[in-house]
């Protein structure tokens, strides 16, 4: 038997995959979403911290960079009624960022720069090309990397504790890696898309978001503060501590960071959501933007955020997060060719670092989540995620 073109016998798999790194401790318990068509399977496996509550399917997740393509297509929101434009540059809504000078080489002292040949734009921050980012080597060795730190910008995994004016001011004072639209660097351009929302907006960033998106998908749990009503749903947050090989809270439900509203909301990395929350916006964009009788987005604005955005040359260095396999649209990895079983050309979505994973994939009308609360330990996804995807293709049955 299949259901919405899933194989039901097949789908045991899912969950005994699934189950298995429960069971022997990985994580203390997981959620995860398949949907296909009309279909949709959840599993909802193990308890919300170790010790502590059944999982549930209304558990709270806290998603990381998840946050990444919801910020994307509030932006292209305002991007469709001309409030922005792709390629102007930002400097009237972010002076923080005006007359930039750029680093030699990225072996540069901060002082030893050049004048930004233009000034960077929407397109720059949508697609990571604004010239900042994440650099990928530990421990940090580039004098760019130390003063990023040295200001508390450095990209990771604790959130920032300054505001927004505060987070572009400290990010102002220092020079651009490489050339605006010259290169993808992870990570810093959503941060700034969520101050230029507010500021195009008139409105904090979570009021545009609530009103705009999540009100309108029916998003009730997702945000960046965990209501205290709500408290109960929301899974404690572990990562490895390396020198004993044991878990240990990265953020415990019970005093979450994210049960107090954030000095700084992070459009990189700061909501919290549920499988269902998140299902009903990628379900809007599966759908070419229409969310039941109502249109979030134009069908060609989702096209444009869902395709591939990089040329060859932006993309070096970057095959850490993208293989030989990928590259990126707006807000999310967008896969370019068949590498994996769950590799389908045109597939769009990308993992939080807490622990979570959510794509989807037009050609097989088919959407996964998987939301755990075990930090990943490296770049380099973690077997539950491979696990869960390839269990979710596997049972495909048409």
């Amino acid at each position: 038997m299949s259901s919405g073109g899933l194989s039901d016998t097949r789908l045991t798999r899912l969950h005994a995959a699934l189950a298995a790194h429960v069971a022997v401790g990985d994580m203390p318990g997981l959620v995860a979403l398949v949907s296909r068509g009309e279909s949709v399977v959840v599993e909802a496996i193990g308890a919300q911290s170790f010790g502590g509550l059944p999982m549930k399917r209304d558990t709270i997740f806290r998603i990381a960079s998840m946050t990444k393509p919801v910020i994307a297509a509030a932006t292209l929101l305002l991007v469709e009624e001309c409030r922005l434009r792709l390629d102007d540059p930002v400097d009237a809504f972010l002076p923080e960022l005006s007359d930039r000078k750029v680093l030699k080489s990225l072996e540069s002292e901060v002082d030893d720069t050049v004048p930004a040949r233009r000034a960077i734009s929407a397109r720059d921050l949508l697609t990571f090309t604004l010239g900042m980012g994440a650099v990928m080597v530990w421990p940090p060795r580039y004098p760019i990397q130390k003063a990023a730190a040295e200001l508390g910008l450095a990209p990771g995994p604790n959130q920032l504790d300054i505001d927004a004016d505060e987070f572009m001011r400290r990010l102002g004072t220092l020079p651009l890696m490489y050339q605006p639209g010259e290169r993808w660097l992870y990570h810093t351009g959503s941060d700034v898309l969520g101050v230029l929302i507010a500021r195009v907006s008139g409105q904090p960033l979570e009021t545009f978001l609530q009103e705009r998106l999540f009100a309108p998908l029916g998003m009730r749990d997702t945000g960046f503060q965990v209501p205290a009503a709500k408290l109960d749903r929301l899974a404690g947050a572990y990562m490895l501590e390396p020198a004993k090989k044991t878990l240990t809270f990265f953020d415990d439900a019970s005093n979450s960071r994210w049960s107090r509203p954030p000095p700084f909301a992070a459009g990189g990395s700061g909501l919290v959501s549920t499988v269902d929350d998140f299902h009903a916006f990628y379900r809007m964009l599966l759908n070419k933007g229409r969310h039941g009788r109502e249109r979030i987005l134009a069908r060609p604005t989702v096209e444009l955020m869902t395709s591939d955005q990089l040329t060859a040359s932006q993309k070096q260095g970057a095959e850490l997060f993208f293989g030989h396999g990928a590259s990126w649209g707006m807000g999310g990895a967008v896969v370019t060719r068949r590498t994996d079983v769950f590799a389908t050309p045109g597939r769009f979505g990308w993992d939080g670092g807490y622990g979570t994973s959510a794509h989807l994939d037009p050609a097989e009308r088919m959407i996964g989540i998987l939301m755990t609360q075990r930090m990943m330990d490296s770049p380099v996804p973690p077997r539950v995620f491979r696990d869960f995807w390839t269990s979710a293709y596997q049972a495909i049955d048409d």
